[in-house]
């Protein structure tokens, strides 16, 4: 018999981390509320064709494909498998694939659902993702995310909206020296069209959009593999040399200095949002315009964000942006939205690795009820008792056989139940219960809504 073990890249979830992710998801289902997002669920895959092709190049090899019911060779191409093409092969055994974002599935939910809704259309939403990414650090092959997205409208005051959700649920979150990254495709495209890369951008910014993680010299390493030229490299050595040290007005300034004409729009709108945001309370060392910030994914069109965690064990913790057209491509054009997506997983990560998570989240029952004796007007005597507990609110438990006194209150110390109630024959007779605090080890007899309102307490 094999041994139990799960897929790398995922994890299972215990009490104590169930009970801290609840209170994040909380936190962020009551930030979205606050802001006017409606809440919406899609579907945990989606059709393969839904999601091919708005990845690039490289998100396209991280999706997880599911293989036909059935007999899925039946219908295999044989010229793909005789060439052992496992790209062409794919869609001859698989039309459906675990979803790899949640803005992929929404644009298509919004176009299949256009005549239901009122635009603009704020919607959140909550669920699991897969990717095919190598497991690691902070890098998982099923995880959370938490998204909001403003679709309808190309105002500037919806990107602005999500910084300052940005920065009321990450504070409230308590995630410490978060730093909300920002940048525009505009700018990025203006860039490529000072080096002479106008053709070759999304190229330029796979290779960009790695900075954080491979350096400078890794970077330009990517760029002589791809075959840019020597005015590409110089340029973007020349971004990274001329903002190193600068910051706010002074970066603008140095990458507007850099650009082609066509990403001037790009800079005047950052100005104007970090400005915005400053004045809406968004502390000026957490909204960091950074020109070398690229996010590789295809439909973005205009503002991008990422969100990193200073001396952090993970990478980027959120991320999003705006993308002029992401519903064109289920035949609805001209639906112009912005949205961001908080990643539960990394947020996870960074709390626990700071010590961040409220102590009292590992309590399950705040009272559990033991069994004295196993007789049914005891029995009956118990359960009036829990439940009236439960009737006021507090979280409650009976064990479930009349064990020796020792042994239950074991399971209560070692579950972190802070109080228990006993119930023997003189405390039925007075119609009372004794309330033993575990803490402390006091414990007192008293009616049972007494009980009670001191657990309240």
């Amino acid at each position: 018999m094999s041994k139990p073990s799960i897929p790398k890249g995922t994890r299972d979830f215990g009490p104590q981390v169930m009970a801290r992710r609840n209170w994040m998801f909380g936190i962020l289902r009551n930030a979205f509320e606050r802001f006017g997002f409606q809440g919406i669920e899609t579907p945990a895959m989606e059709n393969l064709a839904t999601l091919t092709g708005k990845y690039g190049e490289e998100g396209d090899q991280l999706i997880f494909k599911i293989l036909n019911n059935g007999d899925f060779l039946a219908k295999a191409d044989a010229q793909a498998m005789e060439q052992r093409d496992s790209k062409s092969l794919a869609f001859s055994i698989s039309k459906k694939a675990l979803r790899y974002d949640l803005t992929v599935p929404f644009a298509r939910f919004v176009v299949m659902s256009r005549n239901e809704l009122t635009f603009p259309f704020r919607r959140y939403a909550m669920g699991n993702v897969w990717r095919g990414d190598r497991p690691g650090k902070g890098r998982y092959q099923e995880f959370t995310q938490c998204d909001a997205d403003i679709i309808g409208t190309d105002s500037l005051l919806c990107e602005l909206e999500l910084i300052e959700l940005f920065n009321e649920a990450l504070t409230k979150l308590q995630v410490p020296g978060f730093r909300i990254l920002i940048n525009d495709r505009r700018v990025l495209m203006g860039l490529a069209a000072a080096w002479g890369a106008g053709d070759r951008v999304q190229d330029l910014l796979i290779a960009l959009d790695k900075l954080d993680k491979v350096g400078a010299d890794g970077v330009d390493a990517e760029l002589v593999q791809r075959g840019f030229s020597e005015e590409v490299r110089k340029g973007v050595a020349g971004l990274v040399s001329a903002t190193e040290g600068a910051v706010g007005e002074f970066r603008l300034s140095a990458v507007a200095g850099l650009l082609a004409d066509e990403g001037q729009d790009g800079i005047a709108d950052l100005r104007w949002l970090i400005q915005a945001a400053a004045e809406a309370g968004v502390p000026e060392e957490v909204l960091v315009f950074d020109p070398t910030l690229a996010r590789g994914l295809d439909y973005y069109t205009g503002a991008i964000f990422e969100v990193r965690v200073d001396n952090s064990p993970v990478g980027s913790i959120c991320g999003g942006g705006r993308y002029a057209d992401l519903t064109g491509i289920f035949g609805w054009s001209g639906m112009s939205g912005v949205g961001i997506s908080f990643g539960a997983d990394r947020i996870y990560d960074v709390l626990e690795h700071f010590g961040r998570f409220p102590e009292d989240l590992a309590i399950s029952s705040e009272v559990l009820v033991c069994r004295m004796d196993a007789g049914e007007e005891a029995t009956d005597y118990d359960l009036k008792a829990l439940r009236s507990f439960r009737s006021a609110g507090v979280k409650s438990e009976m064990y479930p056989d009349a064990a020796k006194l020792k042994k239950q209150l074991k399971f209560a110390s070692d579950r972190a139940i802070p109080f228990v109630v006993l119930a023997g024959d003189e405390e039925r007779t007075a119609s009372e219960v004794t309330l033993r605090d575990m803490t402390t080890g006091e414990q007192h007899r008293l009616p049972v809504e007494a009980a009670v309102a001191r657990v309240q307490e």
